[in-house]
């Protein structure tokens, strides 16, 4: 995975230059960006905030001019852009990164070539993008967030509150009965990997925490147990037995 090759496009419009940081870490733990283009109207000063990003990143600015008010000419060119990379089949996956629904038909039909896709975007991202991607991560999660946006994002949800969440347990639960095996326990890996078809948004850190097993220990229904396998460790988990 981490040898993957990834093309990194970025609407202007619909991101922030704070979260390039933590967007670039982020998109390293999929793979190598071997090509990071922005698009925008480079004329306008509502986007002089990016310049120094970036400079820093060698992102390159890609200049599309608004045409006439109330379209988006950006979209089109990152569409447009995005075939013409998919086409070199050099690439092995996509980061889109947009709040935009406009991208949810250019997901989709790079997935239908056989490339991952990955989506970045804020959480008012309408559904049908966010499903359209293989996953899909919450830029409010990523470093360089507003210290209010980090501070909701990190909190771990109370036991009690996670427990509540009807759609949380369910899907994990249907995820461990997956990738269980006779016994009924489950590697936390494969459990990962079913959660992320089942909902490419998810992410224990919109939960507050760092990682799946943290969420799963702190939801407190479930058992764990950690085995050496070979010159490793690896988290198994099952549902507690006797609870709901």
């Amino acid at each position: 995975m981490a040898h993957d090759k990834l093309a990194v496009l970025i609407d202007a419009d619909n991101a922030r230059p704070a979260i390039v940081e933590g967007l670039l870490t982020e998109i390293a733990k999929y793979g190598t960006a071997h090509v990071k283009r922005i698009y925008g109207d480079w004329t306008k000063p509502d986007l002089n905030g990016w310049k120094e990003a970036l400079l820093r990143y060698s992102i390159q600015p890609m200049q599309q001019f608004r045409y006439t008010v109330g379209k988006n000419a950006t979209d089109s060119a990152m569409i447009i852009d995005a075939m013409d990379l998919l086409y070199t089949e050099r690439f092995d996956g996509f980061c889109i990164v947009s709040s935009d629904s406009d991208f949810t038909r250019l997901a989709s039909r790079i997935r239908e070539s056989g490339r991952i896709v990955y989506g970045f975007g804020e959480r008012k991202t309408p559904e049908p993008f966010r499903t359209a991607c293989d996953k899909f991560i919450y830029t409010e999660v990523l470093a360089g967030a507003t210290e209010a946006e980090t501070s909701a994002a990190s909190k771990p949800r109370p036991a009690k509150e996670l427990r509540g969440d009807t759609k949380l347990l369910n899907l994990l639960r249907n995820a461990i009965d997956a990738a269980s095996d006779d016994t009924g326990w489950a590697g936390l890996g494969p459990i990962g990997s079913n959660i992320n078809k089942q909902s490419p948004e998810f992410d224990s850190r919109n939960y507050g925490y760092a990682k799946l097993s943290g969420l799963i220990k702190g939801i407190g229904q479930f058992d764990t147990e950690e085995r050496h396998i070979g010159n490793g460790k690896h988290i198994f988990v099952r549902p507690q037995t006797g609870k709901k």
